[in-house]
């Protein structure tokens, strides 16, 4: 019996084994990856995200998160803010007062990711995108291959992990952002007195590169050492590229990351998202990637998921005194529109350096929530229908009463859908509470089944509608139930 017992577990295991040799791997060549690869549900399903920008550039608060750059560039500012000039008045020239010494200033001594994560959920977020590493070399993690990293020095505590796991404890997937491909060319020399210059600061500022020179294979390893650090402790849902991995001289890298990250998604037993910003050089293949663009949007639907990262503030990405905010209204609307084309929006927001949340940028993010529990039925877990939307229009009054001209006023709309379920947002609310859906007219290209029912789900207003040769009419009783968008639930028969 005990013979026999033996043989079905050593057959179980030979099963095992053989089970896993036989288990599909990326291999780094594209035809090996599109074999297999397709974009997750869940990326599909989530959205709306927040990115983060922090780091020590938010110690002086001053022009954009490339402020470190600015140090060491007379040429660069933003926004009319001039860091060079700005840091030799408050610090020192960069000789004696550089960047390294701003670190010991990032304390993050009120950081608090729990409620960080409740924040981000509470306004309807479904996954957070952290930066790992800036262009400026410093690490937010707990890196195996630099000093220049949150443990050892600023906070000393593994933010990222704290981080990590709080927003997974609320139920959203969690991504990370490398910008370091640009590091090797990113602080000035231009003075052999400046601290870049310095041998015993090269592991954070970059041995000096001449100019347009191809990456050496030494920059390379460090890049790949410290991305596959990034993924194996954290196991990250979403791995976010900044521009300079898609310039020439990081081809050799490309189909191996890239067979790396989704062979580690297998090997967690989940499936992983790769977005690259750019693709100016179109190193990537888009069908195997997630498409992210900088500030700006799709102007129709894209057949694959794709994804906007925008910042709430107009000027910069990380913290600044000086930082204009956008309204929550125009978030709302940029997301309905990038989710009606079939893209996702991450959302930034620039952390201060003790680990508070801006309260403007709190503001913000409250407001999107209340919206989102109202609304986000016509957002989340849907799809695009077969237009992203119409409008706006007005028909001319002609020979129509006041009253039929009222219902002759084409909204702004976006539609989305869910299973047989069509979704139509108003951008903006009617004086009158009226909407004219002209994509729904009887006989319309789009839908040729009748409509149902008509329900407002934005409140508790009662609704009457009728659909004409002109459009679908839709009258809201009473005043607007909230701000930003309106969403109708319309059912077919």
């Amino acid at each position: 019996m005990k013979a026999m017992w033996s043989a079905v577990v050593a057959g179980i295991a030979a099963l095992g084994l053989q089970s896993q040799a036989e288990e599909f791997r990326y291999q780094p060549d594209w035809d090996s990856i599109r074999s297999h690869y397709q974009c997750p549900e869940w990326f599909r399903d989530a959205k709306f995200g927040i990115f983060l920008h922090w780091g020590p550039y938010a110690v002086p608060a001053y022009s954009s998160e490339k402020y470190p750059k600015g140090i060491y560039s007379e040429r660069w500012q933003k926004g009319g803010m001039v860091p060079y000039t700005y840091h030799r008045e408050h610090y020192g020239d960069p000789s004696e007062f550089g960047y390294k010494d701003l670190i010991p200033q990032f304390k993050a001594e009120k950081f608090d990711a729990v409620e960080w994560a409740a924040l981000f959920k509470q306004a309807g977020a479904r996954y957070v995108v952290s930066v790992a590493e800036h262009h400026d070399g410093y690490a937010m993690y707990a890196s195996k291959h630099t000093r220049w990293n949150v443990v050892d020095t600023g906070p000393k505590k593994d933010t990222m992990r704290m981080l990590v796991d709080a927003c997974r404890a609320e139920g959203m997937k969690f991504g990370v952002s490398s910008h370091f491909a640009l590091h090797r060319v990113y602080y000035g020399k231009q003075d052999p007195k400046w601290d870049t210059n310095d041998p015993e600061f090269y592991d954070l500022y970059g041995k000096p590169v001449e100019k347009d020179a191809l990456p050496s294979k030494e920059f390379l390893e460090l890049w790949w050492n410290r991305t596959t650090d990034i993924i194996d402790q954290y196991e990250p849902d979403l791995l976010w590229f900044d521009f300079g991995l898609d310039k020439p001289g990081f081809e050799s890298v490309h189909q191996p990351i890239l067979a790396y990250y989704y062979n580690k998604g297998i090997d967690w037993g989940k499936e992983v998202v790769f977005q690259d910003k750019n693709m100016k050089y179109d190193r990537f293949p888009e069908d195997l990637i997630v498409l992210d663009i900088e500030r700006g949007r799709m102007s129709d639907i894209h057949p694959r998921p794709w994804q906007t990262d925008t910042s709430i503030g107009k000027i910069s990405w990380g913290y600044i005194d000086q930082e204009e905010y956008k309204t929550s209204d125009y978030l709302l609307d940029e997301l309905i529109d990038i989710v009606s084309k079939n893209g996702c929006l991450l959302l930034n927001i620039g952390p201060k350096a003790d680990g508070t949340i801006p309260d403007e940028a709190k503001g913000i993010l409250a407001d999107m929530g209340v919206w989102m529990k109202l609304n986000g039925e016509a957002l989340f877990d849907t799809r695009p229908w077969k237009i992203f939307g119409e409008g706006p229009t007005k028909v001319s009054a002609g020979h129509h009463s006041e009253k039929e001209n009222q219902d002759n006023v084409a909204a702004d709309i976006r539609f989305t859908t869910k299973g047989d379920t069509l979704y139509a947002i108003s951008l903006g609310w009617s004086e009158n509470g009226t909407f004219l859906i002209q994509s729904l007219a009887k006989g319309n290209e789009y839908e040729s089944r009748k409509i149902k029912s008509v329900e407002f789900i934005s409140g508790a207003n009662a609704v009457k509608w009728k659909q004409t040769m002109k459009g679908l009419a839709i009258r809201v009783q009473g005043g607007k139930p909230c701000e930003a968008a309106y969403a109708f639930r319309i059912r077919f028969k």
